[in-house]
């Protein structure tokens, strides 16, 4: 039986009140959008307004329309992806999509049993709780999440020693969406109770088009083709990224241009923010260049490579990495980092010659 104190007997009067204020308006807080975020106008609110991901929306559909015909609350979801890929913008859809509220809270912030605890007992039948970097839960929360996930049912013990007494709450049965960008910290018991894993794959530029196109109108600014393809090409794959490049590049059109986003007009913003033809930006050709130029190439190793950026190991390699693997610009090998001949051509330097014991 998963247990933990409601209350904690060691805070108390108006300490224990004042704790518990502060949380629930905190938990209001979390709830509200935000009206000074520029990206909150920009997500989408229904599945019809999702771009991309044709797979998952179709399967998300199917799974949503017969939990409404059921007058049921919806499975659990888990959504696994890079950031930026829209895991968050699909847990308030599928609030949306249910005509119920969403509740947003966050891995690091369920410290203790007791946090969730007050989460989940304010939940309203089928409301959708969503926490962020659900693998980030410590393994006292994760315990206590089980049965409410499994049984809707909450386990708490009030007091401790002798005095202590157990306690079973029910709770209103609600959805629970997970978001994690580490797919592989989710434990096993965990990952085994939603009635979904899905993975957000990188979008194609194509669909990036429709998105920057969307968020243009939106934003009331004047986009063409030319310039939301040249947008989209530069993103990363990225839907928040693609959003991000737009609000730059309208700026650049409003200040040096006539207000206009063409062609010309997007490759002249993104050249003043630093972003290539490839999408990277500064940090990525530092990346590359350190390669090249301080080490010939490679192969080095990740700590080297992170001194020589200035930047932590970490930032290395879960940021820039990823999508230089991706373009084909760095290969990982059992010695270390390796710059491939198109990154000494992005460079525009010249590759060596292969080393032929690179591999072994």
């Amino acid at each position: 039986m998963a247990r933990d104190e409601l209350l904690d007997p060691s805070a108390s009067g108006d300490d224990a009140d004042h704790e518990a204020a502060l949380r629930a308006r905190a938990d209001q807080a979390a709830d509200l959008p935000d009206a000074a975020d520029p990206t909150s106008s920009l997500r989408p609110r229904s599945l019809e307004e999702f771009v991309g991901q044709t797979e998952l929306k179709h399967r998300l559909s199917v799974i949503l329309t017969a939990a409404r015909n059921r007058g049921q609350a919806a499975d659990h979801f888990l959504f696994a992806g890079p950031p930026g890929l829209g895991k968050t913008s699909l847990a308030g859809i599928v609030a949306n999509e249910m005509e119920v509220d969403l509740h947003v809270t966050s891995g690091p912030a369920l410290e203790r049993p007791g946090d969730l605890a007050a989460i989940l007992t304010k939940l309203g039948e089928g409301d959708v709780l969503f926490i962020d970097e659900i693998h980030r839960l410590s393994r006292s929360v994760e315990e206590v999440l089980y049965p409410a996930m499994e049984d809707f049912e909450l386990d708490i013990v009030l007091g401790k020693g002798p005095a202590a007494r157990s306690i079973r709450l029910d709770l209103p049965r609600f959805c629970l969406v997970g978001a994690t960008t580490r797919t592989g910290l989710i434990t096993g018991p965990l990952r085994d109770r939603f009635g979904l894993v899905a993975r957000l794959d990188y979008y194609e530029p194509g669909d990036l088009r429709e998105i920057v196109l969307r968020a243009a109108g939106i934003l009331g600014a004047e986009l063409d083709e030319d310039g939301a393809v040249e947008i989209a090409r530069r993103s990363r794959g990225t839907p928040r990224i693609a959003n991000r490049l737009l609000r730059r590049v309208r700026d650049v059109a409003e200040v040096e241009g006539d207000g206009r986003i063409d062609g010309v007009t997007a490759r002249r913003g993104l050249e003043l923010f630093g972003i290539d033809e490839r999408g990277l930006d500064k940090v990525d050709r530092s990346v590359l260049a350190a390669l090249c130029e301080h080490f010939g190439g490679g192969p080095v190793g990740l700590s080297t490579l992170a001194i020589a950026v200035s930047e932590p190991t970490e930032t290395v390699e879960d940021v820039y990495e990823p999508f230089l693997i991706q373009q084909g610009l760095l290969m990982r090998t059992p010695r270390g980092r390796v710059a491939t001949d198109a990154a000494w051509r992005h460079l525009g330097l010249v590759p060596p010659a292969a080393d032929p014991a690179l591999f072994d």
